[in-house]
């Protein structure tokens, strides 16, 4: 298969983690005999120092005229310091997301058998968790009418959604549940919004069409805390924009690092592939970031082109360096691997994931050949 791949590295740790999944996509490449074309774009920060904007023109062209994106992360400590700066590099993405119209961003959560210690919480309570977010991405207070008072004292977002963007949305949702443990739940706040109170309309009424998924509601603050309590009561969730947004920042506290989840954000003609945590500026140039999140987000673009075997040796390979302890400090405080040797561990075992192959792991640890 023949793909054309935008790269957006972005702000912070982005281009970092993003050079890893680049490398484990040209093994897929050398493997499975596919080819793979990457193009690099700016966006954020880095695209308002030379455009003056957070998404020029030319990065919205490239991704139309490319198969898919990867992208990186947004934002940086200049901006996040200064909360009155009228433009922003996380405007970038979220004109991103409007002008592809990725109006789903799905959000797996799935707990590393290996790395059930590094949670906050107990072995017992997240052992086997399995659960995918299916959030709103592109209507809501984050794109709603902003508006703040002359005097600068009183501000307001609107919260808006119509029933054909709940819709769209939900079906796909449904027919996730539908492939999975068959169980969805709508996370909403419909005893205090009216917008919510439509969710839930509108999702009833589509949920007569998947008879075979049993379909319950929770309020959002009931769902943070059941995630907690137990998160293998989750199969798929569906939500809107905020408390999708709040709630997938949890799903990670789960796993015991941000560093570790991927997401894709899918339209009906453009799809977007991106780990989900943030920008990480303190490790940025550090070698220290966990690259895994971007490189499981490129198992994720796999599939979505249907090729699953090519995914799954992805797959394969993150949790070989799990096993293998080859891993950033965010999972080992002691250990002497970086950003770029655990992507280059992976990218190798992809090309070759024979478990009985001597590795060199001082090697690896150097940043050389990691075969004997």
């Amino acid at each position: 298969m023949n793909l054309k791949i935008a790269l957006l590295g972005g702000d912070g740790i982005g281009p970092e983690v993003l050079a890893q999944s680049v490398k484990c996509l040209q093994a897929v490449e050398e493997t499975f005999n596919h080819h793979f074309t990457y193009t690099e774009g700016l966006i954020g920060a880095v695209a308002m120092d030379k455009y003056g904007s957070p998404l020029p023109k030319e990065t919205i062209d490239l991704c139309r005229a490319s198969d898919a994106i990867l992208f990186g992360t947004i934002g940086t400590l200049k901006y996040d310091d200064n909360p009155s700066a009228r433009v922003r590099p996380e405007q970038g993405l979220l004109q991103l997301r409007r002008e592809l119209n990725l109006f789903t961003n799905i959000r797996p959560v799935k707990v590393f058998p290996t790395l059930v210690n590094k949670s906050p919480l107990k072995k017992h309570v997240i052992f086997g968790t399995d659960f995918v977010i299916y959030r709103e991405l592109t209507g809501g207070i984050y794109f709603g009418e902003k508006k703040l008072s002359a005097d600068g004292t009183v501000a307001s977002d609107l919260c808006e959604y119509s029933e054909k963007e709940i819709s769209r949305i939900t079906h796909l949702a449904f027919k996730a549940a539908k492939s999975r443990r068959k169980k969805l739940t709508l996370v909403d706040k419909a005893n205090v919004l009216e917008t919510s109170r439509l969710w839930r309309k509108v999702v009833t009424r589509i949920s007569e069409s998947y008879p075979e998924v049993q379909l319950d509601f929770l309020f959002v603050d009931n769902a943070a805390m059941q995630m907690m309590l137990n998160p293998n009561e989750f199969d798929v969730i569906l939500t809107d924009n905020m408390f999708g947004d709040i709630l997938s920042d949890q799903g990670s506290a789960i796993c015991g690092s941000k560093g570790l989840l991927p997401s894709a954000s899918i339209g009906n003609e453009h799809a977007m592939f991106e780990p989900f945590h943030g920008s990480y500026p303190q490790a940025a140039g550090k070698n220290i970031a966990n690259p895994v999140a971007s490189i499981l987000s490129t198992a994720m673009m796999l599939s979505h082109f249907g090729l699953y075997e090519e995914s799954r040796a992805v797959v394969v390979a993150v949790d070989k360096s799990m096993r293998k302890h080859v891993v950033t400090k965010d999972l080992s405080a002691t250990t002497k691997y970086g950003t770029s040797q655990v992507g280059d561990f992976i990218a190798g075992n992809i090309i070759d994931s024979d478990d009985n192959l001597n590795y060199n792991y001082e090697n690896i640890g150097l940043g050389k050949s990691t075969i004997i």
